[in-house]
């Protein structure tokens, strides 16, 4: 059963991400910082899959399908053993890191893209030393 706790907490992150879509910001880690995020063309790849284009999906993201496991063990945590939900949640965070990192240390990947100078932050403390 999914605690009443929980329930409310997937759909405030998705009302924040909606409300950040419907602004015309897709990612706030990037448009803050400049620098993409590990979930970077997670949605695109979703996107992809839903038009059956496989190959889109993992172009954008090669770990898109690991939310939705990893979702579920969360939702599911009181149910399962900890060291089972303690393994799969730690091996999914090595997994988009090791992803991330190989990913930004490909200058002509144009999805994960380290480019400081476009944050928010960034031009906000241009402006402010100028």
């Amino acid at each position: 059963m999914i605690r009443k706790n929980d329930l409310q907490a997937i759909l405030i992150i998705a009302a924040f991400y909606a409300v950040m879509e419907l602004a015309g910001i897709t990612c706030p880690i990037r448009y803050l910082t400049g620098i993409s995020c590990a979930g970077c063309g997670m949605s695109r790849a979703w996107i992809s899959l839903l038009r059956l284009d496989a190959a889109s999906a993992f172009a954008y993201h090669p770990l898109f399908w690991l939310p939705v496991p990893a979702a579920l063990v969360l939702l599911f945590r009181r149910r399962l053993p900890r060291a089972l939900v303690r393994w799969t949640l730690g091996i999914a965070c090595v997994l988009f890191l090791v992803v991330y990192v190989v990913r930004m240390l490909q200058p002509e990947d144009t999805i994960v893209t380290f480019a400081p100078e476009t944050g928010l932050v960034y031009r906000v403390l241009s402006r402010l030393a100028q």
